[in-house]
């Protein structure tokens, strides 16, 4: 295998990237990237020096993964999502010294427009719905939505909402897979 990058794409000195990657239209990845196998970078992505991008990533268009920001395996970003660095900026003050860790964690789905302010856990396979703002940690499996988001449910680690309530205690069976899910102390465990 190899890696595939378009002619168009910027790929700096020393930038690491793993077998079965495709880096497309006018992608820039810089030199201290750490990027895994079988991750796609579509057109008009960037990716900054102090980045981990896990395999099997779907980075989609327009999306910029900023210093600090680390993707775990089978992280999905949906087109023009968002993600930040500085908590505070200002153009007329250095802050690159205040950079917040932003920490995606496997299978999670971060949806179309939505923004991840910096400093925040986002949970295995959590689903940010589009255009959600996260400001806070996202739990496991929790279907995020709004503005700023709320969690609204429980998604399956298939992609499908789960029927358990977002509180109490519960359990249900994902139609697709057969798995069992089980909510407990506000938090969903798989069985």
């Amino acid at each position: 295998m190899s890696v595939s990058i378009h002619p168009s794409a910027i790929v700096d000195e020393g930038a690491q990237i793993g077998d079965g990657s495709r880096v497309w239209h006018f992608v820039h990845v810089c030199g201290g990237a750490r990027i895994g196998k079988n991750v796609s970078m579509g057109q008009n992505v960037f990716i900054g020096n102090k980045v981990t991008v896990g395999d099997n990533c779907k980075i989609q268009n327009n999306v910029s993964v900023y210093d600090n920001v680390h993707l775990e395996e089978g992280v999905f970003c949906g087109p023009s999502m968002v993600f930040t660095n500085v908590y505070n900026p200002r153009s007329l003050i250095e802050r690159k010294d205040e950079y917040r860790d932003t920490l995606v964690k496997k299978g999670a789905t971060l949806g179309a427009n939505c923004t991840i302010v910096c400093g925040v856990t986002i949970g295995e396979y959590a689903f940010v719905g589009a255009g959600a703002v996260i400001n806070k940690d996202v739990p496991a499996y929790a279907l995020m939505v709004g503005v700023p988001a709320k969690q609204i449910g429980w998604m399956s680690e298939f992609g499908e909402q789960l029927d358990l309530p977002v509180n109490g205690e519960a359990e249900t069976t994902c139609e697709h897979t057969g798995t069992v899910y089980t909510l407990k102390d506000n938090k969903v465990t798989k069985h």
